[in-house]
């Protein structure tokens, strides 16, 4: 199960899909708000109802596939979702993938600064109202911020103007989350003894050029699971599974 994050889409594992295992069925999905899944009004776009969202989606698959353990691969805001649900269901879990993501406070955690001017009380009111007066400078921002979460130049060229054109119709959930995004990060802390618990493997797959979800982070997921690895990809950056697909699905792969 592939999970994405913000402000992106499932189309964050086009490269890394044709490089994992084919006899083993591989599901991704948008959240609601985001890609091509519905933006229902006023629906509450927060780290605990996409735990909700998986849940769904997991169970589904479930009947469908017949298929109740899964690997599942957390990206960037997908991390909370991902660890809340597994840590309610370890039983279901073949092993948990983090993709350069988060989930409690950390000093070492970085926001990058699309997220931080959206995020923060009181500069966050500012640049929503700059957003919707000048949303060409809205635009050019993203593109700034997402092109920097890779270091391919190839897939910089083909991957922002494509999700810049996704864009627009997920500002509800991207502004929504980053609201939800401070209290998600505190409120998590009370979940380290469940983490000290959690006894499925956990491999920690990151990009060592990403200064936001940096090495820090990495390793201190690595210290609070019993039962965790540690990968860090030296050329690769936010995007991991973008800028290291083959490496980051044998990963997956062999989790």
């Amino acid at each position: 199960m592939l999970l994405h994050g913000f402000p992106d889409n499932l189309r964050l594992y086009d490269r890394l899909l044709p490089h994992l295992d084919e006899r083993r069925p591989v599901v991704r999905f948008d959240f609601l708000g985001w890609g091509s899944s519905d933006k229902p009004a006023g629906y509450p776009y927060t780290a605990d109802n996409q735990t909700l969202d998986l849940a769904a989606v997991l169970d589904a698959v479930a009947d469908r596939l017949g298929q109740n353990r899964v690997v599942l691969v957390a990206h960037d805001s997908s991390g909370p979702p991902a660890i809340d649900w597994a840590l309610d269901h370890p039983d279901r879990v073949s092993a948990l993938v983090l993709l350069n993501t988060y989930y409690q406070w950390l000093p070492a955690l970085r926001l990058p600064l699309a997220i931080a001017l959206f995020s923060t009380p009181g500069v966050r009111a500012v640049a929503r109202a700059l957003a919707h007066r000048r949303p060409q400078v809205q635009k050019r921002l993203y593109s700034w911020q997402v092109a920097g979460f890779m270091s391919d130049p190839a897939a910089r060229r083909e991957l922002v103007p494509e999700l810049l054109r996704a864009f627009p119709s997920t500002q509800p959930a991207f502004w929504r989350l980053n609201e939800d995004l401070f209290g998600t990060l505190l409120r998590r802390r009370r979940r380290i003894p469940d983490m000290r618990r959690f006894t499925p493997p956990v491999r920690v797959v990151f990009g060592a050029r990403d200064r936001n979800l940096n090495t820090r982070v990495a390793l201190r997921f690595a210290e609070l699971f019993p039962n965790a690895d540690l990968h860090l990809l030296p050329d690769a950056r936010h995007y991991v599974q973008v800028d290291e697909p083959e490496r980051v699905a044998h990963l997956i792969n062999t989790a």
